[in-house]
């Protein structure tokens, strides 16, 4: 018998052998021979791995994160596997680990918890796509650390995000405001709703013309004075971005939509569920916000969102656009229908027809 199967055989019927010492012996072999190992042995050793991981006391799986996180000979599947663990497994991996790309650092901004995005925007010299993903997030420490990591790589349209949100998140003002690679037309726009410490700093640090801190302050206090404003027209060019790169990538999910929605990004949202069900985005909001809940329903069983969170999609996205989301006992009926009489096929086929009717 092979050493992978003895390993099989230990991890299903430990005997005297602890899981801990099984779960390292796997690690170890497959970090030395991971380069000669065929598919099936690969597959097999992962599966031993995420069997016993919840078995393994963490120092173990920290101590074996800390070991691998600089090692560039690792198999990347191993270091994926530590990547997903507790954020104390996983966080010296996604900080040091050069075998994580920009396509796994999406993945873990889209599916993971707030603990492992924030070791995402920590991270060393992540790219502007990384950063434009991050951005998107509602969360005030992620957003913080990603300002903070002096290395991170970002574009002037998500700076325009960040600083946008600024204006709700107070703890995100002072360090946009001194990065050396702010653009001064947004460190004006920052005047208007900063404190008198920072306005006294742009003043000093950044160009800036009288009329335009002038003409900044007045739009500022216009915005704070018109409430909440509605989704864009046309989103941002860093969420194209990242919608695009989630689908490119196979990790655009229903679990993405809901995560978005809930965060209140109804632009991402809104992209998002037009890229999955493959309409104009148009044409998607018109499905979504125009024509009655049957069309949503569709909508959600299409892209597999299940019928129990449809009241939530339907509420929390009428709520974003100022809407009322009024559900009546004959429209549930109806979404009742929809999920009950549609496959995901035969949904996504009628709300492809309803597109071309128009």
């Amino acid at each position: 018998m092979s050493d992978m199967g003895r390993l099989a055989q230990l991890a299903a019927n430990p005997q005297d052998t602890t899981r801990e010492e099984i779960y390292l012996a796997v690690a170890s072999l497959y970090r030395v021979q991971g380069n000669h190992l065929n598919n099936r042995e690969k597959d097999l050793m992962r599966e031993i791995l995420q069997r016993l991981t919840r078995d393994v006391e963490m120092a173990i799986r920290i101590a074996l994160a800390e070991r691998l996180a600089e090692d560039t000979s690792a198999p990347t599947d191993l270091i994926l596997l530590l990547a997903d663990d507790r954020i104390e497994v996983a966080r010296p991996v996604i900080l040091r680990s050069p075998l994580l790309t920009d396509e796994d650092m999406l993945r873990l901004i889209a599916e993971s918890d707030v603990g492992h995005q924030e070791a995402v925007a920590a991270r060393p010299h992540i790219g502007e796509t990384v950063s434009a993903a991050l951005a998107e997030s509602e969360n005030e420490t992620v957003l913080v650390t990603l300002v903070r990591n002096a290395t991170a790589r970002i574009s002037g349209a998500t700076y325009e995000v960040l600083v946008d949100k600024s204006r709700k998140f107070v703890a995100l003002q002072e360090p946009i405001v001194h990065r050396q690679d702010l653009p001064p037309v947004l460190a004006t726009k920052m005047c208007g709703w900063v404190s008198d410490v920072l306005k006294t700093y742009i003043v000093r640090n950044y160009p800036i013309e009288h009329a335009k801190l002038d003409a900044a302050m007045a739009s500022a206090e216009h915005s704070l004075n018109s409430g909440p404003s509605a989704p864009r027209p046309t989103p941002t060019e860093s969420a194209q971005k990242l919608v695009e790169k989630l689908y490119t990538a196979g990790q655009l999910r229903a679990g993405f939509l809901l995560r978005v929605l809930h965060q209140g990004q109804i632009d991402i949202f809104d992209l998002a569920f037009a890229k999955l069900l493959d309409l104009p985005l148009h044409e998607t909001r018109r499905t979504l916000y125009e024509r009655g809940p049957k069309p949503v329903a569709l909508a959600c069983r299409a892209v597999g969102i299940d019928r129990c969170v449809f009241a939530t999609v339907f509420k929390l996205s009428r709520q974003a656009r100022l809407m009322k989301p009024v559900l009546t006992a004959a429209d549930m009926q109806i979404v009742d229908g929809a999920f009950s009489t549609y496959t995901k096929t035969a949904a996504y086929e009628e709300l492809q027809a309803m597109a071309k009717k128009g």
